[in-house]
C-alpha cells in the first residue's frame, strides 16, 4: 500500500489533469492553489513533497513553473487506479502480453545463479529460477497493457552485497507462460525499456515452449 499523502497524491492528479503527463504544464502556485481551494504556500509545499518524492520534476521561473510528472509520478496514479476498480470490482480477471522472444545480454543467467537471488525467488515465486531469462519485445499496441501492470502488487526481491559488488533490488511479479509457473523481473531502480519484458522461470523457457528468437509466446498475469 502507498505511504504518499491523501494530499500529495491529489495535488499530482491535478498536475495529470492539467496535462503534466504528456508534457510540461507552466502554472503558478497561485492557481495551483485555487484548482486545490488552498493557499498558494500550501500548493507549493505540496510541489516541494512532490519533487522530494520524485513524482514530478520543475523547472522554476520569476511567475510560475513548468511541471512534468515522472514515470513514478504516473506509476502512483495508476496504482490509484488500480485501488479503485479492485474496490468496484467483484471478480479478478488477467492481462495478457503477447511478445517476439529476442535474445539478451546474457546477464541474465549470471544474476540468476546468485544464492541469495536464488533463495528469495524460491521463497516468493515458490521455485528456484533457471540460470537463465525469456526476453520478450511487445508491440507498439500491448505497451498500454504493460504499464497496467505497474499498479499490481509486485514482489521486492532485496539486494545485497557480495564478492566485493553490490547488487540491487528486483521487482518480480507472478505470471505463466502456458502451464508453466513464471515471473517477469525488472531491476527495481533502473528504468527499463517499457517494450521489454523478461521472465524467469524453473525451467529453461526456450526448450520447455519450443522457442527460438522471432518466435512469439504469450504471458498471462492473473490479478484479484
Amino acid at each position: 500500500m502507498s505511504m504518499v499523502l491523501a494530499e500529495d497524491r491529489d495535488c499530482l492528479k491535478a498536475i495529470a489533469l492539467m496535462g503534466g503527463i504528456r508534457e510540461p504544464v507552466f502554472i503558478s502556485s497561485q492557481t495551483l492553489g485555487e484548482v486545490l481551494e488552498t493557499s498558494p504556500q500550501t500548493a507549493s509545499r505540496r510541489l516541494k513533497a512532490l519533487e522530494g518524492q520524485r513524482f514530478i520534476t520543475r523547472a522554476i521561473n520569476p511567475d510560475g513553473q513548468h511541471i512534468s510528472v515522472t514515470k513514478e509520478g504516473e506509476d502512483e496514479l495508476r496504482r490509484e487506479f488500480a485501488e479503485y476498480c479492485r474496490l468496484f470490482s467483484h471478480e479478478g480477471g488477467h492481462y495478457s502480453l503477447p511478445g517476439v522472444v529476442i535474445n539478451g545480454l546474457g546477464e541474465g543467467r549470471y544474476y540468476m545463479s546468485l544464492e541469495p537471488y536464488k533463495k528469495q525467488f524460491l521463497r516468493h515465486l515458490g521455485f528456484e529460477p533457471y540460470p537463465g531469462t525469456l526476453n520478450l519485445r511487445l508491440s507498439g499496441a500491448d505497451i498500454p497493457t504493460r504499464k497496467k501492470l505497474d499498479a499490481l502488487t509486485w514482489v521486492v526481491v532485496h539486494g545485497f552485497s557480495a564478492e566485493g559488488r553490490t547488487f540491487g533490488e528486483v521487482r518480480c511479479l507472478p505470471c505463466r507462460i502456458q502451464d508453466i509457473p513464471c515471473g517477469i523481473v525488472v531491476p527495481g531502480r533502473s528504468h527499463y525499456p517499457e517494450d521489454i519484458v523478461e521472465v524467469i522461470a524453473p525451467v529453461g523457457l526456450r526448450d520447455a515452449l519450443g522457442v527460438k528468437e522471432g518466435d512469439k509466446a504469450v504471458i498471462e498475469v492473473a490479478y484479484d
